[in-house]
């Protein structure tokens, strides 16, 4: 299911890649998520009403990147730790999981950011949920990350609890910085992280199987840069 999810990405993205600028806007004002319009302080010029129930970009959103960056980085992080999750849930409550913690994280953002007009679009929110869930499961894995020590690549192993621990903190001090500048720092949906994550933490106990075989994990074997 992992893959299954970074392949229809990587379609969708093709698509946007073939579209001119024009439509690729009206794509994401569609189909992303756009914070104030639920609180009906602003309407699309383009569409409106939307032709769709709207809480419908909650879901779409998950599928749509805003660049080469932004998909790599993205599935690069699901690939390293969505399929060990996936292997302690099974591959249908994967996918639901996956799918119930991208909507968390959208209604994250939205409260945090019911001023914003800008439409936020990618599948950050719903892979911060899985990197929460891993979190838990999966607390004696290591990570090897790279440490750039001025122009020299430094590789250290570390426990994954500390490389997850740190990545959240991060999210958690730049949305307090957001919040407090009124703005989406960046550009990036801090808070629709940190809602992913809290959201795959507390719901994976929903879906993690009680009983069957998986795989257990104590040896290093993800990558993260």
């Amino acid at each position: 299911m992992t893959w299954l999810i970074i392949l229809v990405n990587g379609l969708v993205f093709a698509f946007e890649l073939s579209l001119p600028s024009s439509q690729l806007k009206a794509l994401f004002d569609l189909f992303g998520i756009v914070p104030a319009h639920y609180f009906h302080q602003y309407r699309l010029s383009s569409v409106d009403p939307l032709p769709f129930p709207v809480f419908w970009p909650l879901l779409t959103s998950m599928f749509l990147h805003g660049g080469w960056l932004h998909i790599i980085g993205n599935m690069w992080f699901l690939y390293l730790f969505g399929d060990n999750v996936e292997d302690r849930m099974g591959h249908f409550r994967f996918l639901i999981f996956y799918l119930l913690v991208g909507l968390c994280a959208g209604t994250v953002h939205i409260l945090t950011n019911g001023q914003s007009t800008m439409p936020t679009v990618g599948a950050s929110g719903a892979i911060a949920g899985v990197m929460g869930a891993y979190f838990v499961l999966y607390p004696r894995a290591r990570v090897i990350t790279l440490i750039p020590i001025f122009f020299y690549p430094l590789f250290i192993e570390i426990p994954a609890v500390i490389f997850l621990l740190f990545w959240f903190l991060t999210q958690l001090l730049s949305g307090g910085l957001a919040l407090a500048e009124g703005a989406n720092v960046g550009g990036i949906a801090w808070w629709a992280h940190i809602g992913g994550f809290l959201a795959g933490t507390l719901l994976q106990l929903f879906f993690v199987r009680s009983r069957g075989r998986h795989r257990f994990y104590f040896e290093t074997e993800h990558h993260p840069w």
